[in-house]
C-alpha cells in the first residue's frame, strides 16, 4: 500500500496549507460580519435606500462564498482522510484510484481559493470590462480576435460569470476587427486583469491557400466595471458623440435606426461604445458610466502609488511587445512572457482554461510589489 502511504503523507501537508489558508481568510471574522450585516438587513428602514442596501447584500453574499468555499474544502479534505483510511482497513487496492482523484480536487480547489486571497486591490472585487482589437495581420487577426473571445466566453462559462456583448465591429472577411465584452461575477476583474496586453498566434492560416505559417496579433484592454456613481466632472464640450446603426453586417439583426453610441473625450482620446441597450438613450447611458470608470482610472493613474495596482498601458499591437504567445505550429505551446508559465495543450487553454496563466500573474504581481 506504497501508494497509501504517499497520499497520507501529501495530505497531511496540504493540513498546514489548509489552515494557513483559513488564517488568511479570517473566516471566523468573516462570519462575525455576516451576522452583523444581517441584523441591519432586518431594521425597518435598511431597504429606504436602495443602493445602499444593494452594497449590503452584495457583500454578505461574497463573504458567505468565501465561508462556504472554505468549508467545502474542509470536508473534501475529511472525506480524502476517510479514504486512506477505508483504503487501510480494507486492504484494497482499488481505492488508490479514488484517492487519487479526490486529492487532486482537493488540491486543485485550495489552489484557487488561495489565489484568490491575492485579489486585494481596490477594483479586484468588481466586473470586468474586456475589449479586444484585432492588429497587424488582416483577416489572420480578426479570426484571431474571435477565437480569443470564444476563449474568454468559455472561461466566463467555467467560472460561472455572466457575460454580454457592449460592442462589435466585424472583419470584412471573418471574425472581429473589435469586440467589447462585460463579464460578470465576483472577481471578475481581479482575475481577468492578468489578460491585458497583446496575444500573439503562431498558426498554419486557414485562409491562405499556399498553407503558409503565419503570425497574428490581437490587443485585450480590461477595465473594472465600477459598481458606484462617480463624480468625475465632465464638459460637454469635451464630447464627441457619434451614432450608428447597431447590429452585424446585415440580415434580421441590423437596427435600422442609429441607436449604437460612440464617445470620444477629446482631451484623453478615450473613446467607449455600446450598441447592446435598446434605445440610443440607454446606450449613451451606458457609455457615459464606461467613460466615468475610465476617467477615474485614468486619475487614480496618474497617482504614483495607484498606476502599477489599476491598469497598465497597453503595448503597441505587433511584433515585440506580446504577453503572450500561443503557438499551433511547428509545436503546440502557449507561453506567457512576463511569467513563464507554459502549457502544452493549445486547444485546452483556446476552450477556456486560462487559470495557470491568471494564478502565475497574481502572484507574480504579488512577488513583483514586496
Amino acid at each position: 500500500m506504497v501508494e497509501l502511504d504517499q497520499y497520507k503523507y501529501n495530505l497531511s501537508n496540504l493540513r498546514t496549507s489548509l489552515n494557513e489558508l483559513g488564517d488568511s481568510l479570517e473566516v471566523a471574522s468573516k462570519e462575525e460580519k455576516v451576522v452583523q450585516l444581517e441584523k441591519a438587513m432586518e431594521e425597518q428602514h435598511f431597504w429606504d435606500d436602495a443602493e445602499h442596501s444593494a452594497k449590503v447584500i452584495k457583500e454578505v453574499k461574497g463573504l458567505k462564498n468565501t465561508i462556504d468555499n472554505y468549508k467545502k474544502l474542509q470536508t473534501l479534505y475529511d472525506d480524502v482522510e476517510t479514504l486512506i483510511e477505508m483504503g487501510y482497513e480494507e486492504e484494497d487496492e482499488s481505492i488508490v484510484d479514488e484517492v487519487k482523484e479526490s486529492f487532486q480536487q482537493l488540491k486543485n480547489q485550495l489552489d484557487e481559493l488561495t489565489v484568490s486571497t491575492l485579489l486585494s486591490e481596490e477594483y479586484d472585487k468588481d466586473n470586468a470590462i474586456l475589449t479586444i482589437h484585432a492588429g497587424a495581420g488582416g483577416t489572420e487577426s480578426c479570426d484571431w480576435a474571435n477565437m480569443l473571445y470564444r476563449m474568454y466566453c468559455r472561461y466566463a462559462d467555467s467560472k460561472g460569470f455572466s457575460y454580454e456583448v457592449l460592442d462589435f465591429l466585424e472583419g470584412d472577411e471573418a471574425g472581429y476587427k473589435s469586440v467589447t465584452l462585460q463579464i460578470s461575477g465576483e472577481n471578475a476583474y481581479g482575475y481577468l486583469k492578468s489578460e491585458r496586453g497583446v496575444h500573439r498566434l503562431v498558426r498554419i492560416s486557414p485562409f491562405n491557400a499556399a498553407g503558409k505559417r503565419q503570425t497574428s496579433f490581437v490587443s485585450c484592454d480590461v477595465m473594472p466595471d465600477i459598481d458606484e456613481d462617480i463624480d468625475i466632472e465632465i464638459n460637454e464640450e469635451d464630447l464627441r458623440v457619434d451614432t450608428y446603426r447597431s447590429g452585424g453586417a446585415g440580415g434580421q439583426h441590423v437596427n435600422k435606426t442609429s441607436s449604437a453610441v460612440r464617445i470620444t473625450h477629446i482631451p484623453t482620446g478615450i473613446v467607449v461604445q455600446c450598441q447592446n441597450e435598446r434605445s440610443q438613450f440607454q446606450n449613451k447611458d451606458r457609455c457615459m458610466k464606461m467613460l466615468k470608470s475610465q476617467l477615474y482610472i485614468k486619475a487614480q493613474q496618474e497617482n504614483a502609488e495607484k498606476i502599477s495596482g489599476i491598469r497598465g498601458e497597453v503595448s503597441d499591437n505587433g511584433w515585440g511587445s506580446q504577453i503572450r504567445s500561443y503557438v499551433m505550429q511547428p509545436y503546440t505551446m502557449v507561453k506567457d512572457h512576463r511569467t513563464n508559465e507554459e502549457v502544452g495543450n493549445v486547444q485546452s487553454v483556446l476552450d477556456g482554461n486560462i487559470n495557470p496563466f491568471i494564478n502565475a500573474y497574481l502572484k507574480w504581481i504579488k512577488l513583483s510589489n514586496n
